[in-house]
């Protein structure tokens, strides 16, 4: 399932008056005994004790002109209202620290709480993250909040119960309930992904809420859905807690997140290179290409090592270890076991800051040289821009410096991501790249395949000129 075939559900409900960005999943587990349990006779008790600590979020956002678009657009023109994103959110603390989906959030003006029993809060963003889709968002009121915790996922299980609860369609409050469906999947929205599925009903405005186990503890955060309708078919996602609860501890104490970096492009492990390697199965991280000055570079990391481990994490492919890297604190020294010519290496490695070369290149002018078009800025591969975003010296391609969080690119390209292809042809020069995506577009040619290295992963997409 890629994130081409998602992308219709996943994000192409943006502009949907009065509901949430994306739909969301349900997904969790009960931990429960080994052996096989029936269904209860009902979930009344549970619903009654969580829903006061799942909030109804309402986004608004100025409309100045011609600045809106899609399905809104002609309802704010006419009438000069404010664009409204309604979404999910669940209190995790007392004093009012709500969390939720970035999309629900994303360009805000004013940002209104609703609980469950009818008061409403103004709301400020305390911290947000793209890549996984998250944000926190602070209350401040006199008031002492109901609040849930999150759990762990060691004992959550394909087939066991969860508990969803949100804001489908605005209509606040709504409880649904399902399985299990699967874990670990990746549907292409990001480097991180390790969703839980969840077959429970999931619709647009349930975005951000929680995913709860028979323990009444949030084991996921409802984030998308996968629908040729826009309504739930039983497939849903949501954010594991584990990796919730790592990037939420950030944006709660710095407002941002602060994720390790190794410097080199990887690629997983074939069952052709694992016989030549001598591994009983295909596993592992095979490096690619090691980038100048970068940690892994100054640890001793060669182009085809593999890497086996990470900080004391097995690592059985690509996402293993970017999920790894990114949790190990910034300034920190881990222990990195590879493979190299069929020996066992040790290496101490010192992870550097990932989002740093990002703010860098976000602040730089936009040069003469720069071209933007389809909602892209794309600049060429020069020393500055590869240094901003720790891309190695060889590499070669257009560099994405900006993204319009409004346009299709949106959905599938992020700053410091590199094309290297456009309809299979290759390209060099940001201007040539966007006159051939004006040109598609201008044809109505449909979606067009492009060639993207983004940080350590290389990837096929379809986009939208």
């Amino acid at each position: 399932m890629g994130r081409s075939g998602l992308s219709q559900t996943l994000y192409g409900l943006a502009a949907a008056a009065f509901t949430a960005l994306a739909g969301m999943t349900l997904a969790g587990a009960a931990a429960g005994p080994a052996h096989a349990r029936g269904a209860p006779d009902s979930f009344a008790d549970l619903a009654e004790k969580l829903t006061p600590a799942v909030v109804n979020i309402s986004s608004s956002q100025s409309v100045n002109g011609g600045g809106a678009s899609g399905e809104l657009a002609p309802l704010q023109r006419k009438f000069g209202r404010p664009a409204v994103s309604l979404g999910s959110g669940f209190i995790i603390d007392h004093s009012g620290v709500i969390v939720t989906n970035n999309h629900v959030i994303d360009n805000a003006d004013e940002i209104t709480v609703t609980l469950n029993d009818g008061r409403e809060f103004r709301a400020t963003v305390r911290g947000r993250d793209r890549e996984t889709d998250l944000a926190v968002l602070q209350v401040q009121a006199d008031v002492r909040f109901p609040y849930v915790e999150f759990g762990g996922l060691d004992r959550a299980r394909v087939g066991d119960w969860v508990i969803a609860v949100g804001n489908p369609f605005g209509l606040g409050g709504s409880v649904t309930v399902g399985i299990v469906s699967a874990r670990n999947r990746d549907i292409n929205s990001g480097n991180y992904d390790d969703y839980i599925q969840t077959d429970a009903a999931i619709n647009r405005g349930n975005s951000g809420g929680p995913l709860f186990d028979m323990t009444g503890r949030v084991i996921g955060v409802n984030t998308a859905i996968y629908s040729q309708t826009g309504g739930s078919v039983g497939v849903g996602f949501a954010v594991p807690s584990d990796l919730a609860q790592s990037v939420i501890a950030q944006l709660v104490e710095y407002g941002e997140t602060r994720r390790g970096w190794l410097g080199v492009s990887i690629d997983d492990v074939t069952p052709s290179l694992a016989a030549t390697l001598g591994l009983e199965n295909p596993r592992g991280a095979v490096v690619t290409v090691v980038r100048p000055n970068s940690p892994a570079s100054l640890a001793g990391v060669n182009a085809n090592d593999v890497i086996l481990e990470f900080n004391r994490r097995p690592i059985e492919t690509v996402r293993d270890l970017t999920r790894a890297v990114a949790d190990t604190p910034v300034g920190s020294r881990a222990q990195m076991v590879i493979l190299r010519e069929g020996e066992r290496v040790t290496l101490n490695v010192k992870v550097e800051r990932r989002e740093t070369r990002q703010l860098a290149a976000a602040d730089m002018p936009l040069p003469a040289s720069a071209a933007q078009g389809s909602g892209l800025t794309l600049q060429e591969p020069t020393d500055e821009i590869k240094r901003a975003y720790g891309l190695p010296t060889n590499i070669e391609g257009v560099v994405v410096t900006a993204v319009d969080p409004e346009s299709p690119a949106a959905i599938i390209l992020q700053p410091g991501d590199v094309i290297i292809e456009i309809g299979w042809e290759r390209v060099s020069r940001p201007e040539a790249a966007v006159d051939k995506l004006s040109k598609l577009r201008n044809l109505n040619s449909g979606p067009v395949q492009i060639y993207v290295q983004r940080g350590d992963m290389l990837f096929y997409e379809s986009l939208r000129p």
